[in-house]
């Protein structure tokens, strides 16, 4: 989609920003209410005062102490090309009362989020509660129909990108992990959503071919059961030939050249006749397989039996693509004791290039898949494995452990007077006025706290002690001596404030980001069993402000 002109004076910001990614996502992509409030603040002329909105959460996911934040450049992509067509235009005239007046129409036609500041936390980073991610000033009216497809923009891919984070901590670095939840993603925009925020979040490829081209993603897959269990035997295959990995030769019976491995196998001093007949209508889908992809030969290995054949029979059908030059990729698990049968599978693998005097044979990839979440990874560490990589769907895409992060967008200020939502629930009062947010790093290296401040005190300084309070424990408070001192909020779309404008990043070095910030986040904060909250402070000045707003606000009782 090409980007409409929506910058200052009509004239298109360089670079020109693309669509979204969903051409669902459009300015009717919204709650009937934005329309009515717009509505309201045009009757009342209060459409065009300046406000200030915070978009931010209240509790991280998962039980956990952090969140990673995603979704912020399909907001951007909203924003460039944020215009209402005459169709939509007719179809909130349709929506709304008929007593509407025609003004607000022709209003709408003439609105588009040139006079709008977008104020971020960068794709990618480690965030937590309270902290803005999105400061979004402009308009009152048109900030207000920016509200719900902000919120909805990165509600989920917060969630989910934190899920595939919390996936990688458990699993650990060395371990490959695929993205296969498509098939179980609500609906086709969940699942496109769930490959490209997973692989922020520390996911290497995707089973999603769709993603895969939207986003240069890496794709990886082989064969279900049903490509093994379509095979009745042998005899079923009628081109058996395999012209050799450098093209020297060509084998023209590779079937029985597979026939011959498996007996020796079967006779093998070291594997002591540990299996018998394999399954041959399995051996005859493997060479089949294997003679269309002899460059990537992974098998599924668990349609009949995984020790007594599937592993067998995968083995012949490897070492006899190896004397024709080429090298299997490995095996997968679908069912069973993962933990038992990939270190039977190793076993087995190691036993062969042994006695076959085949390298690196030992070393064969095993891909586990069946339903796992952090729970079953974490509980495979602690009984041992084998596995090099898991294939994981339904718990991850689904967001399986919490439905949603419950993302919020308050108002803070507007006409430069600063407002306070208030709330018997003390987690549910916002934090007024415009602010600056900075990250605080200690001695060693780790982040200490985040801080609010006002946007016009002046910036904590490396070396300088300053005192962060708790927002609204009045105990709870220290001074930190910062040896780091990072700004949060950039501007990713600065309206016309004539303020330069942070480019969007490309995804995998959104994914980089997201992967060196977790590694910068004390351990104590990631693990998985009681971890330590993260601090989020405000300043003294701004902590003042705060109660003395709340109690100017709140009425005062009366007793008789």
């Amino acid at each position: 989609m090409e980007a409409r002109q929506n910058g200052p004076n009509g004239e298109l910001p360089a670079p020109a920003v693309p669509g979204p990614t969903n051409p669902m996502v459009t300015p009717l992509l919204t709650d009937l209410y934005q329309f009515t409030m717009a509505y309201a603040y045009w009757k009342a002329g209060k459409h065009d005062e300046r406000a200030v909105f915070d978009l931010y959460f209240r509790k991280n996911p998962f039980g956990g102490e952090y969140t990673v934040f995603a979704g912020l450049e399909e907001c951007i992509r909203f924003i460039a090309n944020f215009k209402f067509t005459e169709e939509e235009i007719s179809f909130v005239r349709e929506s709304l009362p008929s007593s509407c007046e025609d003004g607000f129409y022709n209003y709408l036609r003439g609105i588009d989020c040139s006079d709008v500041e977008v104020y971020a936390i960068s794709e990618g980073s480690v965030v937590f509660p309270k902290v803005p991610l999105l400061r979004v000033e402009g308009p009152v009216a048109v900030v207000q129909l920016l509200e719900t497809p902000f919120v909805n923009l990165i509600n989920y891919a917060s969630l989910v990108t934190t899920n595939a984070a919390r996936h990688r901590f458990v699993a650990g670095k060395s371990k490959m992990l695929l993205e296969f939840g498509l098939r179980r993603a609500q609906g086709p925009d969940g699942g496109i959503g769930a490959s490209k925020y997973c692989y922020i979040g520390g996911f290497d490829a995707t089973s999603n071919v769709a993603a895969g081209r939207l986003f240069g993603i890496p794709l990886r897959g082989t064969h279900s059961h049903a490509f093994v269990s379509s095979f009745m035997g042998p005899d079923e295959i009628i081109n058996r030939s395999l012209t050799s990995h450098d093209g020297s030769t060509t084998c023209e019976d590779f079937v029985s050249l597979v026939q011959s491995w498996l007996s020796k196998i079967q006779w093998s001093e070291s594997l002591h006749g540990s299996f018998g007949e394999t399954n041959q209508s399995e051996l005859a889908a493997f060479s089949s397989y294997a003679l269309a992809f002899p460059t990537n030969f992974l098998a599924l290995v668990d349609t009949y039996d995984v020790v007594r054949s599937g592993v067998p029979n995968f083995c012949a059908v490897a070492l006899a693509l190896r004397d024709l030059g080429y090298k299997a990729v490995g095996i997968r698990l679908d069912s069973g004791d993962l933990a038992y049968l990939s270190s039977e599978a190793r076993k087995i693998f190691w036993s062969i290039e042994k006695e076959f005097g085949v390298t690196d044979f030992g070393r064969m990839n095993i891909t586990a898949s069946n339903d796992l979440n952090e729970e079953t990874l974490d509980a495979l560490n602690k009984q041992g494995h084998e596995v090099d990589s898991f294939g994981i769907g339904t718990y991850l895409v689904t967001c399986y452990a919490q439905a949603a992060l419950g993302c919020v967008f308050k108002l803070v200020e507007i006409n430069n007077q600063p407002r306070i939502k208030l709330s018997e629930d003390v987690s549910k009062v916002s934090i007024p006025c415009k602010k600056q947010c900075y990250r605080l790093y200690g001695k060693e290296g780790y982040p200490l706290l985040d801080i609010m401040t006002g946007e016009n005190e002046p910036p904590p300084k490396v070396g300088e002690r300053i005192l962060c309070r708790h927002p609204f424990n009045e105990s709870k408070r220290a001074y930190v001596v910062p040896q780091q001192v990072e700004e949060l909020l950039k501007c990713y779309w600065p309206g016309n404030s004539g303020r330069a404008r942070e480019h969007l990043p490309l995804l995998v070095d959104i994914r980089q980001r997201c992967i060196k910030q977790l590694e910068q986040m004390r351990p104590d904060h990631m693990r998985r069993l009681n971890p330590t909250p993260y601090k989020v402070s405000v300043s003294a000045k701004l902590y003042d402000f705060i109660h003395f707003l709340w109690l100017n606000e709140a009425p005062v009782g009366e007793l008789q």
